[in-house]
């Protein structure tokens, strides 16, 4: 399998700057490879994308924190995401991929080393099988560490995964916003069911992140503000951002890190809607022991 870069190495310096202690809330490391085997199952191979990359990134586009995202091709071996946080000196935490089996020792063991989360991904493109049954189990054993979970899927599922949405006994982060057509445009089918979904269960949660991938338009991604700027105003306190650094598998479509962060002031409009999205939300998920 031949190794795909999905980034710029050096992306153009943001007009937008972030209020301090912004947090980068959705970005991924892979490998190194040579330290941190990708897994036998992965549906990609990309090359290296370290630490230290993203720690650059984040200082250039004036980011404080991250949340690293454990990507699909490292599968559940979680010890690339780890590395990655014990590097960034606890300016990071972290999100994991965990077996339905995993012991409560564990799970103790990941949040000492920063997890504060865990994925489940239904996109069938990138993993072979996901049971809502083991993944409830799962969504169990780590509500008493005060987790929460985090779900990617695509917008034709949606009406199929409510029940088992609902049945998660944490907070739930929805990625990408569930991948709406933002083609329908802001009164589309595809956002207004998830609006529905938001309105109705406090606890879910979701990233306003995805631009490059959902945008049919392409930079400056008018389309996507148009649709989500909505979304970020109505449900102000329970939405987060991030670049998705290194942005897997888009690599016929590479996008820019500073032209993305430059969509935010434009979906988050005033300096309280900024500050809530980059810094007050990924806190109180992430940090809450920072804010007293």
């Amino acid at each position: 399998m031949s190794r795909t870069k999905t980034w710029i190495d050096t992306p153009s310096a943001p007009a937008f700057v972030p209020p301090p202690g912004a947090v980068d809330a959705h970005v991924h490391v892979f490998g190194p490879e040579a330290e941190f085997p990708f897994s036998p199952k992965a549906k990609y191979h990309p090359e290296d994308a370290t630490p230290e990359m993203l720690f650059a990134l984040r200082d250039r586009l004036g980011f404080s924190r991250n949340v690293i995202v454990q990507a699909s091709c490292h599968g559940t071996d979680n010890a690339a995401t780890l590395a990655g946080i014990a590097k960034a000196g606890g300016r990071a935490r972290g999100v994991a991929v965990v077996d339905p089996d995993i012991e409560q020792e564990e799970l103790e063991q990941l949040h000492a080393g920063g997890i504060r989360g865990v994925r489940f991904n239904f996109l069938k493109r990138l993993v072979d099988n996901a049971p809502k049954d083991k993944f409830l189990e799962i969504a169990k054993k780590i509500a008493p560490l005060g987790w929460h979970v985090v779900v990617y899927f695509e917008a034709d599922l949606l009406e199929e995964l409510v029940p088992f949405l609902e049945a998660i006994p944490t907070i739930v982060v929805v990625d990408h916003l569930g991948r709406p057509d933002i083609a329908q445009g802001p009164d589309g089918a595809d956002i207004t069911a998830f609006k529905q979904l938001l309105d109705s269960h406090p606890t879910i949660w979701t990233k306003v992140s995805g631009a490059e991938r959902l945008s049919p338009q392409g930079p400056p991604f008018d389309d996507f503000v148009s649709v989500i700027r909505p979304v970020v105003e109505r449900y102000q306190d329970r939405v987060l951002w991030g670049t998705d650094w290194p942005h897997p598998n888009m690599e016929h479509r590479i996008p820019d890190d500073g032209t993305l962060v430059d969509v935010v002031p434009r979906i988050a409009v005033t300096p309280l809607l900024q500050r809530k999205l980059l810094v007050d939300n990924p806190m109180r998920l992430y940090w809450p022991e920072e804010l007293g």
